[in-house]
């Protein structure tokens, strides 16, 4: 069957002027969190990757650190900015996308499959009928394969599930972020086990983000530092990945891999920051309605995960 969506992204990939749409990448130490700022360089148009929100979960504050650099690098570059994207609903930081919104514009935009998260986590939280599970908090909902352009570059969205149902990639000229599909070669691949998730459909996704041209530039969402390496690193390519990623090189077969995922993952202790940002990032970075009393909570579910 042809994959319509991958050949659309080769082709992209193939006739883009190599390294010619500008990156610059912010590291979040708290979340081990890369978030992007890219902007084509002929019109200075230009979308945030994946931003966040500063959180302090013990005394329940938020704060915009991390998003103001963001924007003091949007103004010193005097870029204009459409779009606001995320790969997906984070389970590790909280998006700044809506500060981001209210300071210069752009349209916050994620998968269409985001209303699976929605109704699965809309559920856990007894989020109520004010919350609504059909993608609306978002400006733009894409379908795999859709395209557009920031200024005059090409985008080809890719829905590359596995991590969650809502998984996107995106390529933008000859670069792709891949979200939380994959890690640098050293730190392997997305752990499966969130609700929705699923390990065999990982490694598809990741077969298909590897099927892409061996030159193509890939940008990661996270990084830690695995054990030999005392640098935070995020920028690879599809042939690195494909010589050397410890989960997911070249040779291993679906069935090694889901079972390899699949025990790792019942060994991993949930992220920090899971119960805020799920509740806040299925909304877009929004954070949930006041009650009567005027403040805004986030749930805790005991015994329920």
């Amino acid at each position: 069957m042809t994959d319509e969506a991958i050949m659309k992204a080769c082709a992209q990939v193939e006739t883009a002027e190599a390294r010619t749409v500008e990156i610059k990448a912010f590291f979040d130490n708290a979340t081990n969190t890369i978030s992007y700022v890219v902007h084509d360089p002929t019109t200075r148009r230009a979308a945030v990757i994946d931003s966040v929100l500063d959180y302090d979960p013990a005394a329940g504050r938020t704060s915009h650190e991390s998003a103001d650099a963001l924007i003091a690098y949007v103004d010193a570059q005097s870029l204009t900015v459409d779009w606001l994207l995320e790969t997906h609903a984070h389970a590790d930081h909280l998006s700044a996308a809506p500060y981001l919104q209210e300071k210069f514009g752009g349209k916050i935009a994620i998968g269409e499959h985001i209303v699976t998260v929605q109704r699965n986590f809309g559920k856990l939280f007894n989020a109520g009928s004010d919350f609504q599970r059909d993608g609306s908090d978002f400006d733009q909902l894409w379908k795999d394969g859709d395209q557009f352009h920031i200024g005059e570059t090409p985008v080809t969205v890719l829905h590359v599930p596995g991590h969650t149902p809502a998984d996107n990639a995106y390529v933008i000229g000859d670069a792709v972020f891949v979200g939380d599909t994959m890690f640098m070669p050293d730190y392997g691949t997305a752990r499966a086990d969130f609700p929705g998730g699923d390990a065999r459909q990982l490694f598809r996704s990741l077969r298909r983000i590897l099927e892409l041209p061996s030159q193509t530039r890939l940008f990661m969402c996270h990084d830690y530092l695995p054990e030999g390496r005392d640098n935070y690193v995020w920028e690879t390519t599809v042939a690195d990945e494909r010589a050397h990623n410890i989960h997911a090189h070249d040779g291993v077969s679906e069935e090694e891999f889901v079972a390899m995922r699949e025990a790792r993952d019942v060994a991993l202790s949930m992220p920090r920051l899971i119960m805020p940002s799920i509740q806040v990032n299925m909304r877009a970075g929004h954070m949930p309605t006041p009650e009567d009393n005027g403040i805004r909570y986030l749930k805790i579910p005991v015994n329920a995960v």
